[in-house]
């Protein structure tokens, strides 16, 4: 077998940028991820991934493995006091000993979530989230003054807002600017849709609905940390249904993306793309001519042929060197043969690393033919 080291101009790293389409689908208490529903399994009888639907399986464990047997962490508490964010320091002081094992569960899952604050909410758990908030949207102020936490547009801290939260595992690095659409149904008619046609954050309302409020802004996006805030509070039509203010009340994109069993005539629909980066390695590797032209299959020698004369031992090895290789030639004339030339075919290449472990097989769909006159560069492409 030939080894060969890459040289420093035989490898080049770059990244690939996609743009990957999602879509949720919110009715009553269920979301829905890309259409996606629950697959049964051969052992799992109700979801394959243990995770409700419009859930992610963050680390895709316990995959359609029965109910009784999932794979879970554990901590033994020691000296070290480690232990899980879960559990609280009075927990773990009081509720074990040292020795004792602390379980966690599997399988953790990530969902599109959304909060809804109400005017004048301050200083309360729900006030923090809120203006934990503040320094990003103003951050964001040189793409569209609505990003302001406070201005003349209205102060975020103290009026009714709709936060919308979506885990980074669904967009990426980001979500792209242009890509969100808001979708409100009633009865399964579209009312109206925001969209950030301006690549600039602002979600502007592309159809005219009571009051004519086409064009008006009613939230922003936060692209970068996977936030919709929403403050849009204009009727949308004259439909009444509760939407968890306490009454039934005419829709308004601060309810959007409830998610509650008292608006069953309404749900909604949330579109964006998210962008990805893939890294990737580019390798080449070269077949030098008059090197690769041996090759340890059995079919490299004349049929027929034994081993006969060779010499085994603790110290060496020696074979017959009247073994002949199979001369596959070819020529136009039947007899004499064409003279002899070794050949082989290249089917895969081994990517070893420092230490000669094999890490990586690429096969090629056809074999090569490789003479001794013939050089050859394969190009490898790895994404990580």
């Amino acid at each position: 077998m030939s080894l060969y080291k890459f040289d420093r101009n035989d490898l080049f790293y770059n990244r690939i940028k996609n743009y990957p389409s999602l879509d949720f689908y919110i009715h009553g208490d269920t979301i829905i991820y890309n259409k996606d529903t629950q697959y049964t399994g051969s052992l799992s009888n109700t979801n394959i991934t243990h995770v409700p639907v419009g859930n992610i399986s963050l680390y895709e464990l316990n995959i359609d493995r029965p109910a009784g047997q999932l794979i879970f962490p554990f901590i033994t508490k020691q000296g070290s006091l480690t232990s899980f964010k879960t559990v609280t320091t009075s927990q773990f002081n009081n509720d074990f000993a040292y020795g004792d094992r602390i379980d966690g569960t599997y399988p953790l899952s990530a969902s599109l979530s959304s909060d809804r604050f109400a005017t004048g909410v301050t200083g309360s758990a729900c006030g923090y989230y809120r203006d934990a908030l503040e320094n990003t949207l103003n951050k964001y102020a040189c793409l569209s003054p609505h990003y302001l936490y406070s201005s003349s547009l209205g102060d975020k801290g103290n009026q009714e807002i709709k936060i919308i939260s979506i885990p980074s595992i669904f967009y990426g690095s980001s979500i792209k600017k242009g890509s969100c659409s808001l979708k409100f149904f009633i009865s399964g008619t579209l009312m109206n849709e925001l969209k950030d046609d301006n690549y600039n954050g602002e979600l502007r309302q592309v159809i005219s609905g009571p009051g004519a409020n086409s064009g008006s802004v009613a939230g922003v996006v936060l692209y970068d940390q996977g936030f919709i805030v929403l403050t849009g509070s204009w009727a949308l039509s004259s439909h009444l249904e509760d939407y968890g203010a306490g009454g039934a009340t005419n829709p308004r994109w601060l309810d959007y993306a409830y998610t509650g069993s008292t608006a069953l005539s309404s749900s909604f629909q949330l579109a964006f793309s998210g962008t990805n980066y893939v890294p990737t390695m580019t390798m080449l590797t070269h077949m030098p001519k008059g090197q690769l032209n041996f090759s340890n299959n059995p079919t490299f020698l004349e049929f027929g042929q034994t081993t006969t004369g060779s010499i085994t031992g603790s110290q060496l090895y020696y074979e017959s060197s009247n073994i002949a290789i199979k001369n596959i030639v070819k020529t136009n004339f039947p007899d004499p043969t064409g003279s002899y030339r070794p050949v082989t075919y290249i089917n895969k290449v081994g990517i070893y690393d420092k230490d000669k472990n094999l890490i990586a097989v690429a096969k090629l769909a056809n074999p090569v033919r490789k003479r001794e006159t013939d050089e050859f560069t394969l190009k490898l492409k790895l994404d990580f």
